[in-house]
């Protein structure tokens, strides 16, 4: 699965984030990780700029699609800001939760452009140890506070690197860190 988030303004002005390559297991999102110059942005801006602009929607908007081979075919899509994109935060020059105030307040829109290779790692069921994370560069925690309960997104950890070897390098040993 991939996704597409797309913000839109109230003058219908629009901007993507690149794609997310999606990892579920057992029906959740486990990991999310950025795909800058993906061949498949093209056709997955068309299709969420086509959807946005048909329900003259302001604000963000995520759009989840399964990729067969060059194909795109739709899953669902979400009116808000978006798990997938989480990795915004840290990884672009405007997040989508800036972006999506922007928009809906009349501002001008952000930056959706990548500042640097990105992943998000959803904490499921309870957060891991901070500590030994915390040690790593490029490795931030966000905790919701919410209490710990099996399947039950609790947090996640956005990963930056220089580049797409350094961010698998160490989406690997954080992977191994919080299994």
């Amino acid at each position: 699965e991939i996704s597409i988030i797309g913000v839109r303004d109230r003058l219908g002005n629009r901007s993507c984030y690149p794609l997310s390559e999606n990892t579920h297991q057992e029906g959740i999102l486990r990991l999310s990780l950025s795909r800058q110059g993906d061949p498949m942005y093209m056709q997955a801006e068309q299709y969420i700029g086509r959807l946005m602009d048909q329900l003259d929607y302001v604000g963000i908007l995520a759009l989840e699609l399964f990729q067969v081979g060059d194909q795109l075919y739709a899953n669902e899509f979400a009116p808000r800001v978006h798990n997938t994109g989480h990795w915004t935060i840290e990884g672009t020059h405007c997040s989508q939760f800036e972006n999506h105030m922007r928009a809906v307040t009349g501002m001008t829109l952000g930056d959706t452009g990548m500042k640097v290779p990105s992943a998000m790692l959803n904490c499921i069921g309870q957060m891991p140890d901070p500590r030994p994370l915390e040690k790593l560069p490029g490795v931030v925690i966000h905790d919701y506070g919410k209490v710990a309960r099996a399947g039950r997104k609790v947090g996640h950890i956005t990963i930056t690197a220089d580049t797409d070897e350094e961010l698998g390098a160490l989406l690997h040993k954080v992977t191994g860190m919080v299994s």
